[in-house]
C-alpha cells in the first residue's frame, strides 16, 4: 500500500513537471549538491516547489519539498546584500540552486510554480501552501506597517523610536513573525545609534525602512490570492 501511494505521488509529480514552465536539470549530488532551474516560459516565476526523492531502504522512498517564494523580491531586490536565490526567475533565465548534501540516487523535479500574473500550475497542495503562507505574511506585514504609521503620524525623533519599540515588544518571542522580528531589530538598532545630535538623521533612516516595509506589504496584498 505504501509503495502504491509513493508510486502515485511520483507519477503525479511527473505529470505536473511535464506541463510546468520551470525545468530542473543537471542535478549534482554529494557534499556540494546543486541543481539548475530554467524558466522556459514567457513570464517571470515568483515561486516554485522542488520535490527531491531519495531511497530510504527496503524499496521505500522518501520525498521532501523545497519551496522558494520570491514574490517579495519586487520590493527588496535593490536592497544591499539581497540574495539572488530569493529573486524571481525571469523568462529564459537559468539559475543554479545550492542544496543540502544528497545521496547519489537522488532525483529532483519541479512540482509547482506561481507565475508573476498570479496564476499557478502543478501540485494543488503545494500551490495552496504557497498562497496560505503569503496570506499570513501579508497580515504580519500589515501589522508592522500599522505599528509604524500609528506612531510616526504624531511623534518624531527618539520618542517615536521608543514608542515603536514599546509596541513591537508587546508580542512574545514564541509568537513573533519574521516581519515583526525584523522590524523590532531594526528599531533596536536605530535606537542604539540615536543621540540628540543625530535624531533627525536616524528618523530619516527609519522612515526609509518603513517605506520598504510598506512596499513589501503592498506586494503581499497583490500576490496573496491565486488568479485563475
Amino acid at each position: 500500500m505504501v509503495r502504491s501511494l509513493v508510486a502515485s505521488l511520483l507519477l503525479g509529480s511527473a505529470v505536473y513537471a511535464a506541463d510546468l514552465p520551470v525545468v530542473a536539470s543537471h542535478l549534482v549530488t554529494g557534499p556540494a549538491s546543486q541543481i539548475e532551474l530554467t524558466n522556459a516560459g514567457n513570464q517571470p516565476v515568483n515561486a516554485w516547489s522542488l520535490a527531491i526523492t531519495t531511497t530510504a531502504g527496503e524499496g521505500r522512498t522518501r520525498r521532501s519539498i523545497l519551496t522558494v517564494d520570491a514574490y517579495l523580491s519586487e520590493a527588496t531586490r535593490d536592497v544591499a546584500g539581497f540574495p539572488e536565490r530569493l529573486d524571481r526567475l525571469n523568462a529564459g533565465q537559468t539559475r543554479v540552486i545550492q542544496l543540502d548534501p544528497l545521496p547519489p540516487d537522488a532525483s529532483a523535479r519541479i512540482v509547482a510554480v506561481v507565475l508573476e500574473d498570479g496564476t499557478a500550475a502543478g501540485d494543488p497542495a503545494a500551490i495552496k501552501s504557497i498562497f496560505d503562507r503569503r496570506a499570513i505574511e501579508r497580515d504580519e506585514l500589515g501589522g508592522v506597517v500599522e505599528a509604524f504609521t500609528a506612531v510616526l503620524g504624531s511623534q518624531h525623533g527618539i520618542p517615536a523610536l521608543q514608542e515603536i519599540q514599546r509596541r513591537l515588544a508587546a508580542s512574545s518571542a514564541a509568537e513573533e513573525s519574521v516581519p515583526h522580528r525584523a522590524a523590532r531589530e531594526a528599531v533596536d538598532s536605530y535606537l542604539q545609534r540615536a543621540t540628540a545630535d543625530n535624531a533627525d538623521q536616524i528618523e530619516l533612516l527609519l522612515r526609509g525602512y518603513v517605506a520598504l516595509v510598506q512596499r513589501q506589504y503592498d506586494a503581499a496584498v497583490r500576490h496573496s490570492q491565486q488568479k485563475s
